[in-house]
């Protein structure tokens, strides 16, 4: 790969975490046999002052993700599984409350978010994962829709991707990972286990920001019990390159260990896709753009969010590049960063985006059929009122001024970025367009759908006890 000038982003990083209150940040930048760029910045620990290399390790969250729909992968090469069975063929026990057909929910569902299923109250303290079999068939919820209807986040489910693994592996979830993944690629800064992180040592210090004090909050590293399948690897920026090497290799680690076959891998970011935005789709454990900036090329990721984490890790297979960002404060705009990376190692302008959102000149009176108070079992929630001729969306205690870029979307601007949310109506869609007076029972704010609940304007402390 030609060699590519750093020192822009490295400004716009500095910049960046400067603006968003990021602590330290770690970056770095493979091909397919060697990491071209790895840099740590800012600070591991504010007390300490002690800086974050390349080797300092990190949550990584929901990039976990893509390793546990690469342990089915392996699975299904063995021949032990498909993804297009029912899930029940291998938990015979799971049930969706209000479902139908239980034999309808496929494994390629539970991989996606598409079971139908809204997110739930999380449970962080099961930590047997047939227990969770249970709280999912006893929680109290209403489905969205039928199996393949609409894609939301939902932790509850994709953890049951992990109970397969367990049975199918014949061993608990997190020795199957570790020893079929994490060891044969040679990750060894990388784990599941909390109490190994001490011994290995160069760790961050998660953070929250607090806007109302304009502070910094230490956090502990989240006990996560069965989440840990969607979550639980925790590890550093060189390590991930190990990972996204596998990708670039068909399947093989550089270790010279085979993980999982070229066409197994190559189905987790490629058909069936599920829209979750203009340009982009949610497949197994990776969101996908295709044909990115025009480039031809398909952008393969995944971010990932914790308290005292935001994390965003990637590759692009048919340039041979793998990418890894990670940062110890929540809610920051890792995503941006690695996106910035890839740019620089496409050759790209560095703030080339995936989409861009234009205003389509809303009036007052359309933008109002928006508002309401809308949420989700999870915790999400987000309440959109009319100030005047602005809508406003009011979100984790901040406001912000949302346009229409047509009659179902909604975006404003937020840490650099734009914010979309895409709203869904019970009315279908007719020749004339939306009846300018119905109002939506849903909206997918980023990954999860939150159910509209209240008009606005409303007392958010009402709502959320």
């Amino acid at each position: 790969m030609e060699k590519r000038d750093w020192t822009a982003f490295e400004d716009y990083v500095e910049q960046t975490m400067d603006e968003n209150h990021i602590v330290g940040a770690a970056v770095a930048v493979a091909d397919a046999n060697e990491v071209l760029y790895a840099k740590g910045f800012g600070v591991k620990d504010l007390e300490t002052g002690e800086p974050v290399d390349p080797e300092t390790i990190f949550g990584c969250a929901s990039v976990s993700k893509s390793f546990t729909a690469m342990g089915i992968t392996q699975l299904a090469d063995a021949g032990l599984l498909s993804v297009d069975a029912p899930v029940i063929e291998h938990i015979p026990e799971f049930r969706l409350k209000g479902a139908g057909d239980m034999s309808a929910v496929k494994v390629r569902h539970i991989l996606s978010h598409t079971t139908g299923l809204p997110p739930m109250t999380r449970r962080q303290d099961i930590i047997d994962l047939d227990e969770h079999v249970r709280y999912i068939a006893g929680a109290d919820y209403e489905l969205l829709g039928e199996p393949g209807d609409y894609f939301s986040y939902c932790n509850d489910t994709f953890l049951l991707n992990g109970l397969i693994i367990q049975r199918k592996g014949d061993q608990l979830y997190r020795r199957y990972m570790t020893r079929n993944i994490l060891d044969a690629a040679g990750m060894n800064r990388s784990t599941y286990n909390l109490e190994e992180l001490e011994k290995l040592g160069n760790l961050s210090t998660p953070y929250v920001y607090n806007r109302k004090e304009e502070k910094h909050e230490k956090q502990p590293w989240p006990v996560l019990g069965t989440y840990e399948v969607g979550g639980g690897v925790r590890s550093c920026v060189l390590d991930l390159m190990k990972y996204g090497q596998i990708y670039l290799n068909g399947g093989v680690a550089n270790t010279g260990v085979g993980i999982a076959s070229s066409e197994g891998l190559k189905r987790m970011w490629t058909s069936p896709m599920y829209p979750t935005g203009r340009k982009t789709w949610y497949n197994f454990g990776l969101q996908v753009t295709p044909d990115y900036a025009g480039t031809g090329v398909t952008l393969a990721e995944h971010g990932g969010g914790q308290p005292g984490v935001s994390s965003n890790f990637g590759f692009v297979a048919q340039r041979g590049i793998t990418v890894a960002v990670l940062t110890n404060v929540t809610g920051v705009p890792a995503g941006a960063i690695w996106l910035a990376a890839v740019n620089v190692a496409l050759g790209l302008p560095l703030h080339t985006k995936k989409s861009v959102e234009v205003d389509c000149g809303a009036s007052p009176r359309e933008l109002s059929r928006f508002t309401g108070f809308y949420r989700c079992d999870e915790g999400g929630q987000a309440e959109l009122f009319m100030d005047g001729d602005a809508l406003i969306v009011r979100r984790e205690g901040q406001e912000f001024e949302a346009k229409a870029s047509d009659e179902r979307t909604l975006f404003f601007e937020a840490m650099g970025q734009q914010q979309v949310f895409r709203f869904y109506f019970d009315e279908s869609r007719s020749v004339g367009g939306l009846d300018s007076t119905s109002k939506p029972w849903a909206v997918l704010a980023g990954s999860r759908m939150l159910r509209r609940i209240a008009d606005s304007p409303v007392a958010p402390e009402r709502l959320s006890t």
